[in-house]
């Protein structure tokens, strides 16, 4: 599905990224941890068209992207959703997502999976975005992506900030996106336990390079990895 080969990208002369290679196949988790500043929102900025791009390839469905401009690669199937400033506050539930729809093929069936996915968004749909709560606003974000009915969903910590029952809430339903819908996501999350309970295969950036990539069970048996750069283990 996505295959990014030795990426070397960055904004104007700040390289972040280095040589890094990954793939997402379908129907897959693919999550991308690591400490702060280590390049994971540079990568999904990367596939995305929002950062530069100085050499490698990234390709979807074996097309480059990485020479398209952001709203040619959404076309192209990618659905990305931001960490901040993901919704349009002023507009309700429902406007956000009829807005979202209009940029792709998908029909009404769309708007009442997300509902059915996530019931209070129908019960807040009338409501405007800027007053929902902080679970509900990320829970509406992803909804966003979503209808676009996409191949590939990208989403950048979706439970940054979140009260312990939103987070595993989230985490669940990203879980039943995968097996429901069969879409491929790629997962950027600081809350590595919940990661890796929906994750298929997990990559670990450090300064910008992958320094692991493997199956769940395999990076909890790399003690000195989860410890030095994760932050769990003794």
């Amino acid at each position: 599905m996505l295959r990014v080969e030795n990426l070397n990208s960055g904004y104007g002369k700040l390289h972040v990224l280095y040589d890094v290679s990954l793939e997402c196949k379908e129907k897959e988790i693919v999550a991308i941890v690591g400490p702060n500043g280590a390049g994971k929102t540079t990568l999904l900025n990367s596939v995305f068209g929002i950062a530069d791009i100085y050499s490698g390839s990234i390709k979807l469905d074996g097309e480059e992207l990485s020479k398209l401009a952001p709203h040619e690669i959404a076309r192209k199937g990618v659905a990305y959703v931001l960490q901040m400033i993901n919704v349009f506050s002023e507009l309700s539930v429902e406007e956000n997502l009829r807005i979202s729809m209009t940029f792709s093929k998908s029909g009404p069936d769309a708007l009442e999976y997300v509902y059915e996915l996530f019931p209070i968004l129908k019960e807040r749909r009338g409501q405007r975005a800027g007053t929902l709560s902080g679970g509900e606003r990320q829970m509406l974000a992803v909804s966003i992506g979503l209808v676009r009915n996409p191949k590939i969903l990208l989403l950048d910590e979706p439970t940054a900030g979140l009260m312990p029952l939103y987070v595993s809430l989230l985490t669940k339903k990203i879980g039943e996106i995968r097996d429901q819908k069969g879409i491929s996501i790629v997962l950027v999350e600081q809350n590595v336990q919940k990661a890796l309970e929906i994750a298929d295969r997990v990559y670990v950036f450090v300064s910008g390079q992958v320094v692991f990539e493997g199956l769940p069970s395999e990076l909890m048996g790399e003690k000195e990895i989860m410890r030095l750069y994760l932050g769990m283990g003794d």
